[in-house]
């Protein structure tokens, strides 16, 4: 015969059981993914990631930073997967063999921000080299992001092929992800370089222009890749290669092609 005891207890162990065994409570149902604020500000992963995660049933946390960290969290071992736009420093995580598998996902291009003044006159430069020349000659103002993100190592990719060095009057690295510091450009009437999305997705906040825009040198591909599970084997290898493979998938290109902010579109899908 039950007790009123018993039955309290017997209660407790199953609602225990419950939580203990409930797919949310799983770690390897949960994907840890390291990107850019880029991704993150523009909208796109809000967007797209519910669709793969009611899929498949992983979860996906979502890690914004820069290009930088989180490649510096996936050498350490504390993400399961990582997207990110700075194709060198891919490169070299993958030869270190810290990363297996790279797949391109995306591209959009960068774009030079400017007041509608354009004091420096970079609007016409022949190609963004110039453009950035004729801004530390006259020297107006650049804000720059200086948090070692892809759009930061692409901005000093630029000034090392202008022959200027970043010490000139107006320059100031804010260490701010790409949201932040294009308010930072605004409030001062600066110049500043960004992914054309975050630029959109902002773009109703700001009293600045594109003024020099195109070309391969601006071109700004993103590439997903899987951490090596010979450095990490605890990881979410599965899920990681999951995501992976949908973020390939003809539905996923569909929806990357389709988001868009202010009927811009903001990213187009690689065609591989």
């Amino acid at each position: 015969m039950f007790t009123k005891k018993s039955s309290a207890l017997l209660l407790a162990a199953s609602v225990l059981g419950s939580v203990a065994f409930s797919p949310v409570a799983l770690a390897d149902e949960i994907i840890k993914l390291a990107t850019t604020t880029s991704t993150e500000n523009s909208g796109l992963l809000g967007a797209i990631l519910p669709t793969f995660e009611k899929q498949s049933g992983f979860e996906v946390q979502v890690i914004a930073t820069g290009t930088g960290k989180a490649l510096k969290l996936a050498r350490q071992g504390d993400v399961d997967v990582v997207m990110t736009h700075a194709p060198a420093a891919e490169a070299k995580f993958v030869n270190e063999g810290y990363g297996i598998e790279p797949r391109g996902i995306m591209a959009n291009d960068f774009v030079v921000l400017g007041p509608k003044n354009d004091p420096a006159k970079i609007n016409g430069s022949k190609d963004v080299n110039q453009a950035f020349a004729k801004i530390a000659a006259k020297p107006a103002t650049f804000i720059s992001r200086g948090d070692n993100s892809g759009t930061n190592m692409k901005e000093l990719a630029i000034w090392n092929n202008a022959n200027v060095t970043t010490d000139f009057n107006g320059y100031t690295a804010v260490g701010q992800g790409m949201g932040k510091t294009l308010l930072m450009a605004n409030e001062l009437q600066a110049y500043t370089l960004t992914d054309r999305g975050t630029f959109v997705a902002y773009k109703a906040k700001l009293d600045l222009e594109i003024k020099f825009d195109g070309g391969e040198a601006l071109a700004n591909p993103y590439q997903i890749i899987l951490i090596n599970p010979k450095k990490y084997p605890d990881l979410n290898h599965k899920g990681a290669r999951a995501l992976s493979d949908w973020l390939v998938s003809p539905e996923a290109k569909k929806m990357i092609n389709n988001y868009k902010v202010q009927g811009e579109q903001l990213f187009k899908a690689s065609q591989k």
